[in-house]
C-alpha cells in the first residue's frame, strides 16, 4: 500500500492486516516505559489511533480529538500510538497541558512492521486508525492516504459504537 506526504507517493513497510484478523504481536512502552504486548491490548473494545509525529500539528488534533472522546465509551480503551520516544511523548503531554491520555511508544518500530504501518522514507507510521473487540480482532481499519490530512473521525466513532454504546456526559 502507498500513502501521501503532500502529495509525495510513499510505500508501506509491509503488508497491513485485514478487517476479521487478528491484531499482530507487536510490543510497545506506556509512559512509565513497561512493555505493552498485544495481549496487553486484548480483552477490552480498543480504538488504537496511530499518528506519524505527536509534535506537529496535525498529530496533536487527532489525538486531542479521540482524547476528547474517550470519556463518552467508558467500555472502550483509547490509545495513541507514534514512534515518539516515551521521554517525547511526556513532554508533548506537558507542554499541551494534556493528562489521561494513553500513549504508546513504538521507537522500536516493532508495532509498524508487524501491522505493515511503518514508512521508511518518513521515518515514522502511517496516520491510521484501527478498532479491535475484545478478542483482538480487528473490526475497522483506516489508514489515511495523504498522511497531512486528518482522519474521518465520525467513520471510526460510528464503527466504534457498533461493539460499545456512546455515553453522553
Amino acid at each position: 500500500m502507498e500513502v501521501t506526504r503532500l502529495g509525495k507517493k510513499m510505500a508501506l513497510a509491509g503488508k497491513l492486516p485485514e478487517v476479521g484478523e487478528s491484531l499482530p504481536k507487536f510490543k510497545l512502552f506506556d509512559q512509565q516505559n513497561n512493555k505493552v504486548k498485544t495481549a496487553n491490548l486484548i480483552g477490552q473494545v480498543a480504538l488504537i489511533s496511530v499518528v506519524p509525529d505527536l509534535d506537529t500539528p496535525v498529530c496533536t488534533i487527532q489525538t486531542r480529538k479521540f482524547t476528547q472522546q474517550a470519556d463518552h465509551y467508558p467500555a472502550a480503551k483509547f490509545y495513541t500510538v507514534s514512534n515518539n520516544s516515551v521521554a517525547e511523548q511526556t513532554g508533548w503531554c506537558a507542554a499541551e497541558g494534556v493528562q489521561n491520555v494513553d500513549l504508546l511508544s513504538d521507537e522500536e518500530l516493532s508495532f509498524g512492521y508487524e501491522t505493515g504501518l511503518y514508512v521508511p522514507n518518513a521515518g515514522n507510521l502511517a496516520r491510521s486508525i484501527w478498532i479491535i473487540d475484545e478478542t483482538g480482532k480487528i473490526v475497522y481499519r483506516q489508514v489515511v492516504i495523504e498522511q497531512s490530512e486528518e482522519p474521518d473521525y465520525l467513520a471510526a466513532l460510528t464503527a466504534l459504537e457498533k461493539l460499545v454504546p456512546r455515553v453522553d456526559a
